[in-house]
């Protein structure tokens, strides 16, 4: 990537989305999205029931199978889903919404410019950056562990085909990964029909089961998770590491809140998801308090009768696959994001839908995913085993939120300190007790999600710093445009033509422009200094893309415009203005493009080995020509050497 491709990173630093489908649902119908919301948003938290119970009881910190026990998971379980999900995210933190998108970054991007100081600011910024590392460390782990959960649902349908479960479940993700260069947008009708008969039949399963032990009811009373703490208060926190398998998934209501808005997705969660799934876990405790030990080995699938459980593993497993594909699209998004925002360098980036925009296909993330999901996969070989490194990351990301949270209640909505303060010590106290608890799987695998976080947040801040001193270096020594135009534009030949030079700074001459003029001797008749800027909301008005200023002696300063989830078409935004002289025509457009070799230097700025880091990943972008959607035969590229 070169300095000369985007917009500064101070103008856009704070911004950023885990979302990358939206707009349009104020048109259709409440109830035609709250089913779509089923299908796309639940999968994650849907597909919990079939490992979330079995691990509190039989994972690594292990639970005795008695009535109290049992009692106090659900219990705790009910109300984890009720504080964290319906209070903290569907009633209040899904109320933050930048333009209608959410997610963790856009929550940031509401909050950040009410910081007064310089330190808050950049503290806050690094918590939204840290919460996209870890979001990519979940999503290596959701695909491994959904869907190896649903697949040795075999071993209990027929014990004999326990040694097919790892294939399986190995050619399922692959076949996963394989088909997302197709797009997702035919399979995706069939989303929410699954889902829904998915929820409808884990609700069934669990009524039937509640019905044979109707006592389990009363563990939705909150005395019986105090009770369960007063009695094993070590137990007890322990099992705060399985229980919160319960709500991973919860952020994505809010990410996901673009394709479908606030209101939808909390009919879907109070009216459905939310019965469904408390329905099946109060189910699967029945069946414990009646057979005990024997129900461990997956209470999920024993709820069902042995003639049904082969079913019900191929409907688990489309749920898993479903959950799983989420996760990856909203991998693509993120980078997409990541990458407009100055994050991440360029990739290819591929669309596999015509008439969809959010419908994305990164070649670079999906096969990297697929390799860490199947390293998971087979390194750990159970989900048992997969499941002490799940939870990292999502309580992580949960904490970062109510962070965020705390300044958006206090400088964005101005809530009295009375109503706030409560409010926000019990999130803490609710995600600091989960995050804890966590913390306790690292040496059994925790460690992999914190890892895979550090790395990417490493990579990601080292992107950033280092375009921003890169920018900073060619500013010193760029020349004033003003007396660049005196000096140039009457002593050099012009040529016919129109010559448009990328450029990140507001002001002084492009590098490209002056290594054009020193080697070639000319200027074109007409000069275009463009800006690409991506602003602080998800779509700009295409009606205000383009901000124009003339400059004298045919110099145009031009300032094109996106939200940070509109696709960047330079030449469809040319098109149409007019105020800069003639109607822009390609076959007589040069577009010039400045491609800086890094020398890392000791000049202050970063740790050496960080410079050579950023100079490796300016390497190996792609090309500014496919980002920008540029014409081939009309690209100019010129070289220069900045120390950093």
């Amino acid at each position: 990537m070169t300095a000369e491709n985007f917009g500064a990173p101070d103008e856009s630093l704070n911004h950023a989305v885990a979302s990358a489908h939206g707009g349009g649902h104020a048109q259709d119908g409440l109830a035609k999205l709250a089913v779509g919301a089923i299908g796309i948003v639940f999968g994650d938290i849907g597909t919990s029931p079939l490992y979330a119970f079995r691990e509190t009881f039989a994972g690594h910190h292990k639970l005795a199978v008695d009535t109290a026990h049992i009692m106090g998971v659900i219990s705790l379980m009910f109300w984890s889903m009720m504080i964290v999900v319906t209070l903290k995210y569907v009633a209040i933190i899904m109320r933050a919404d930048n333009k209608g998108e959410g997610g963790s970054l856009a929550l940031l991007a509401l909050v950040s410019g009410r910081t007064k100081t310089k330190r808050w600011s950049t503290g806050i910024i690094l918590l939204g950056v840290f919460a996209t590392a870890l979001f990519y460390g979940d999503s290596m782990i959701t695909p491994a562990v959904s869907v190896l959960s649903a697949v040795e649902g075999l071993a209990v349908a027929a014990p004999s085909l326990a040694g097919l479960v790892l294939p399986v479940a190995v050619a399922i993700l692959v076949f996963l990964f394989t088909i997302q260069k197709s797009g997702t947008a035919r399979v995706g009708l069939f989303f929410g029909p699954i889902m829904l008969t998915y929820f409808a039949v884990i609700a069934v399963l669990g009524v039937l089961s509640v019905i044979e032990t109707p006592s389990v009811l009363w563990a939705l009373s909150p005395h019986y998770a105090f009770e369960f703490f007063l009695i094993d208060p070590v137990r007890a926190f322990l099992a705060l590491g399985s229980v919160v398998l319960a709500v991973t998934g919860a952020e994505a209501l809010y990410a996901d809140m673009g394709h479908f808005g606030r209101r939808p997705i909390a009919v879907s969660w109070l009216f459905f998801v939310l019965p469904a799934l408390m329905c099946n876990y109060m189910g699967q405790g029945a069946l414990l308090v009646r057979m005990g030990d024997a129900a461990l080995a997956s209470p999920f699938y024993m709820l069902a009768p042995e003639s049904l459980r082969f079913p019900l593993v191929i409907l688990a497993t489309a749920a898993a696959v479903i959950a799983s594909q989420a996760v990856i699209s909203g991998a693509f998004s993120v980078t997409q994001q990541a990458i407009q925002l100055g994050f991440v360098p360029r990739l290819r980036i591929e669309h596999t839908s015509a008439s969809t925009a959010g419908q994305i296909y990164i070649p670079l993330v999906n096969w990297m995913l697929m390799a860490m999901v199947l390293l998971l996969v087979l390194f750990f070989r159970t989900s048992s085993n997969l499941t002490s490194a799940y939870g990292i990351a999502v309580t992580g990301a949960m904490t970062i939120d109510t962070c965020l949270l705390g300044v958006a209640l206090t400088r964005l909505w101005k809530w009295p300190r009375y109503a706030a303060i409560p409010l926000l010590a019990l999130f803490f106290l609710v995600d600091g007790a989960y995050l804890s608890a966590n913390l306790t799987k690292v040496p059994d695998g925790g460690w992999v999600p914190l890892l895979v976080g550090f790395l990417i947040f490493t990579l990601l801040t080292t992107w950033s710093k280092g375009r921003k001193l890169m920018i900073e270096r060619l500013h010193e020594a760029a020349m004033p445009l003003k007396v660049f135009i005196h000096s140039a534009a009457s002593s050099a030949s012009r040529v016919p033509g129109t010559a448009v030079f990328m450029t990140s700074a507001a002001d002084g001459v492009p590098q490209a422009l002056l290594h054009n003029l020193k080697h070639n001797k000319v200027l074109h008749e007409r000069v275009i200094l463009l800006t690409v800027k991506i602003m602080d909301q998800p779509y700009w008005p295409e009606e205000e893309r383009a901000k124009q200023d003339e400059m004298g002696e045919g110099f145009y300063r031009l300032i094109l415009r996106y939200g940070f989830m509109d696709e960047v078409d330079v030449p469809a935004a040319l098109k149409p203005i007019k105020s800069c002289g003639a109607e822009f025509k390609m076959m007589d457009t040069s577009f010039f493009l400045s491609r800086q070799t890094l020398l890392a230097s000791e000049r202050p700025g970063m740790m050496l080995w960080r410079e050579k880091l950023f100079s490796w990943m300016l390497r190996n972008a792609e090309s500014a020509m496919e980002f920008f959607r540029l014409p081939t035969n009309r690209v100019v590229e010129l070289g220069s050497q900045v120390e950093i």
